[in-house]
């Protein structure tokens, strides 16, 4: 049990730190912005929970045979795709000119979108790595509440910003993360498809 204990405690600090300040963070602030803080906590602790499980099964043997750079590729194409969604102007507003808060695809936009953006990331790697090492059930339950307590500081943050800052305000700095994160996934898949 004490096995148990260390994994958990050793891959939640390594997760948790290496969390912070990732596009995970940028991501979860946004949905925050977007959707019901209920959607986006539980997008977020099936997302990770399902990443971390992976990683942690795989292990870093057959991690190497994943082609986590043309996910990453998908994951940006997506991201652009919900940055140009976010600008537009209006179409997401109903007869009382307030944006539609909540959809019914908003769990599984901040379920896939998470998972596709993170899978390959060094929270991936890292999980692999510790999954090899010591006590998996340890460490996909450490790194699942690592990731998850890093990206909640980011939901708050970004549900408090979502009752302060006028909405279309928060429509245009959503879509602009979006495309942010969007080109710089892609510029890091190619880069590295490129190699």
């Amino acid at each position: 049990m004490e096995v148990f204990f260390v994994a958990a405690a050793i891959s939640f600090g390594a997760i948790f730190v290496g969390e912070l300040g990732d596009k995970s963070q940028l991501m979860a602030l946004t949905f925050a912005t977007r959707y019901r803080l209920r959607t986006v906590v539980l997008g977020l602790v099936i997302a990770i929970g399902a990443l971390i499980g992976l990683s942690v099964g795989v292990g870093a043997a057959v991690g190497n045979l994943l082609p986590t750079d043309w996910i990453r590729l998908a994951a940006a194409v997506m991201f652009i795709g919900f940055g140009l969604w976010g600008l537009r102007a209006g179409a997401d507003e109903d007869d009382d000119g307030h944006a539609v808060k909540e959809r019914r695809s908003g769990l599984l936009t901040v379920v896939t979108a998470m998972f596709l953006a993170e899978f390959g990331d060094k929270t991936m790697l890292i999980a692999m790595g510790m999954g090899s090492s010591y006590n998996p059930w340890g460490v996909w339950l450490g790194g699942t509440a690592g990731m998850l307590a890093a990206d909640l500081l980011a939901v708050f943050a970004g549900a408090w910003v979502a009752k302060r800052v006028p909405e279309k305000v928060v429509r245009y700095v959503s879509a602009g993360l979006f495309l942010v994160i969007g080109v710089l996934l892609g510029v890091e898949a190619v880069t590295a498809l490129a190699d």
